[in-house]
């Protein structure tokens, strides 16, 4: 099958062009796959972050067309094009904002006007996190330019559904990011990051906004440290909004000695060293539908606290691979990170993630994506 997959890809960076790079090298095995993805991605105006490139070289090389420019019909209409001359039979959109509703939409509607290929949407978000006057319109412009659909949480399903009644979907769930080395111990990883070899180490990745919810795991810390008074917490990922507020709650609550900001985006091949050294990863959202740092953990065998949001107690099981407490509830957080170590639940979770992680897997995702179109032939 001949297939073209549009959306976030190398050159750019960040977890949905980790998730296309992997989903090209498994879809690859088996059939004939493209890549086509953005020239501009975001205007400069509306993107908070330093840089929209790659700055790693582990994992993400794929081979790409980078063609689409969000704001630019005239190249929406191109790369309708291309997939016309490329004659997909199946063009695969990756999708998780309404911004690009119109672009996609757009190409969509010429691929179907000009030929029987098929489209196919891996829904990361139907409703985005931080919500604007007119995402439903712009869902509902997609959605009706689409045939088929891949949710990967419950809470998307719903959203879907909301919006589009009598879609064809599967629910699959978000597959394991396993393209990142792991190359250090912990021991080695703690050394190199001025760690202690023997405190207990809380990890916070990726970028930071708002609806991730940092500033309650920073209020959290002095309940943590009456029990656990050598802790430490990593905060890692580039700050998508000021740093200053996060740096003055770290000096109000007295924690600065146990805390180490790095505020800057992660190569691939640095990432395993923040989670070798952490005991434990804490994602204390206050919204979410799924999470693609959860599915790093996995990766790394790595336990997650995280709280009771969207798709996120789907993927950690309470109790069984990890912790999941209320949102925007600092004392249940801080609660869940003291049990963690006090009833050394490392060990257990572990076991227990690597026997989940069978169900995170690719060729899950591979082979819906093929059943969809055998029920087309």
């Amino acid at each position: 099958m001949k297939i073209v997959i549009v959306g976030t890809a190398y050159p750019l960076r960040g977890g949905i062009a980790h998730y296309i790079a992997l989903l090209y090298e498994h879809l690859s095995q088996r059939h004939q796959v493209r890549i086509i993805t953005f020239k501009r991605q975001y205007p400069r105006l509306f993107f908070p972050g330093r840089s929209q490139l790659e700055v790693g070289e582990v994992g993400t090389l794929v081979p790409t067309e980078s063609l689409l420019d969000s704001i630019n019909p005239v190249s929406w209409v191109r790369v309708a094009m291309r997939i016309l001359q490329h004659r997909a039979e199946l063009v695969i959109f990756k999708y998780w904002m309404p911004f690009f509703a119109p672009a996609f939409a757009t190409i969509s509607f010429l691929v179907r006007l000009f030929s029987p290929a098929k489209s196919l949407v891996i829904c990361d978000n139907i409703t985005p996190h931080e919500k604007r006057p007119g995402d439903d319109f712009l869902n509902r412009l997609f959605l009706s330019y689409t045939d088929f659909y891949i949710v990967q949480s419950e809470t998307v399903r719903r959203d879907l559904l909301a919006l589009k009644p009598r879609a064809k979907f599967k629910e699959v769930p978000h597959p394991v990011y396993s393209i990142f080395p792991q190359r250090y111990s912990q021991e080695e990883a703690r050394k190199i990051l001025g760690l202690g070899p023997k405190i207990p180490v809380l990890l916070f990745f990726g970028y930071v906004r708002k609806y991730k919810g940092l500033h309650y795991l920073l209020q959290a810390i002095p309940e943590v440290m009456q029990k656990l008074p050598q802790v430490h917490l990593l905060v890692v990922g580039e700050f998508y909004e000021p740093v200053a507020p996060y740096q003055e709650l770290i000096e109000h609550l007295g924690i600065k000695a146990h805390v180490t900001l790095v505020d800057q985006y992660i190569p691939n091949e640095e990432i395993g060293l923040y989670f070798a050294a952490a005991d434990v990863v804490v994602l204390p959202y206050v919204s979410a539908t799924q999470s693609g740092i959860v599915q790093i953990a996995y990766n790394f065998n790595k336990p997650v606290i995280t709280t009771d949001v969207g798709g996120l107690p789907e993927v950690v099981r309470d109790g069984v691979t990890g912790f999941v407490v209320p949102a925007q509830n600092y004392q249940a957080l801080a609660r869940a990170i003291i049990n963690y170590f006090e009833q050394n639940k490392e060990q257990e979770f572990v076991k227990n993630m690597q026997h989940q992680k069978e169900q995170y897997s690719w060729e899950r995702l591979v082979t819906a994506i093929e059943e969809f179109m055998k029920k087309v032939g």
